[in-house]
């Protein structure tokens, strides 16, 4: 990742000399695409470093948050340093006009631009290659920093794309609208991609639930235990990207003493850090059918709402 931030700078550098000495809007709108994704890169490797950190008394869970919260700068990064500063070239491209200032500024930014479809498209096709190498690509994508850098990628080639043909038609025509509407293209590309990352990331922030069919397992691994009159809740949230919490709230059938209970309780945590092995903190609540705690729990809003998913 290093080596890809350093090529991110030299290109961003590349580009916005280019765009300065052709007072070009959409290679300035590619500079700042080109800042924003070196400063993201930033973000990402802070998240990657900080989010291995082993639990501590203060954060008990982890930091496995760290990479959403990571996630959610670069997002802020794409939208403000890359989509707004695009708006505001095309804007500034309708309202003032212009042209290029010699045909061997503009041409010499699209060779520069034409460079960078290269080393982006490399990128993307790296970032995709080590997704399938995973195997399983919807956890790989779940990776909010995998994510962010192929949306980077991906962006960036549709982005470096849009300048080509601006600056290719405005040479043609003599028309700078062609310009302004590549830099308002990308702007709004870039906002799109920024609002998709920090939806995500925010609901990872706020406690999203682990995956339907992880929920789906363990509810089938309880109600399967013949020592479980029934499964009254069950909730998790993702605490990083390969760590949830399971709480499940079970009724036991009657008669069975402290003990019984006891040797139950660690084998059903036990079975269910076998069947997902995220399931890094497992909490039971056991109480027996027909016992006052049994009815609370019951009646309980908790328990209610669950009853109505299920």
């Amino acid at each position: 990742m290093l080596v890809a931030l350093a090529a991110n700078l030299v290109i961003a550098a590349a580009k916005a000399v280019g765009g300065l000495a052709a007072s070009s809007p959409a290679l300035l709108s590619e500079a700042a695409h080109s800042v924003a994704d070196s400063v993201n890169e930033v973000f990402l490797l802070a998240a990657l470093r900080r989010s291995r950190r082993p639990a501590d008394r203060r954060h008990p869970f982890g930091y496995g948050k760290e990479r959403f919260f990571w996630a959610l700068l670069a997002a802020v990064g794409i939208f403000v340093m890359g989509g707004c500063f695009s708006f505001y070239q095309g804007v500034e491209a309708l309202r003032n006009g212009g042209g290029e200032h010699g045909r061997s500024g503009y041409v010499a930014g699209l060779v520069v631009l034409g460079v960078a479809l290269l080393a982006e498209g490399g990128s993307l096709l790296r970032a995709l290659h080590q997704v399938r190498a995973q195997g399983d690509t919807g956890k790989a994508l779940r990776d909010p920093a995998l994510r962010t850098v192929i949306a980077e990628d991906g962006t960036a080639v549709v982005g470096v794309t849009l300048a080509i043909a601006g600056m290719a038609l405005h040479m043609i025509t003599g028309r700078v609208e062609w310009e302004a509407g590549a830099s308002l293209a990308i702007g709004a590309l870039l906002v799109y991609v920024a609002f998709r990352l920090g939806r995500d990331a925010r609901d990872q922030l706020i406690g999203e639930a682990a995956d339907p069919e992880a929920s789906r397992r363990i509810r089938e691994l309880l109600r399967a235990q013949p020592e479980i009159d029934s499964v009254e809740a069950l909730l998790t949230m993702k605490t990083g990207l390969d760590s949830t919490l399971v709480a499940a709230r079970v009724d036991l059938v009657p008669g069975l003493d402290s003990e019984r209970v006891e040797e139950i309780a660690v084998r059903i945590k036990r079975s269910i850090v076998r069947t997902v092995p995220e399931a890094e903190q497992v909490f039971l609540d056991i109480t027996e059918r027909g016992s006052p705690e049994a009815r609370e729990a019951w009646e309980s809003p908790a328990a209610t709402r669950e009853r109505g998913e299920a």
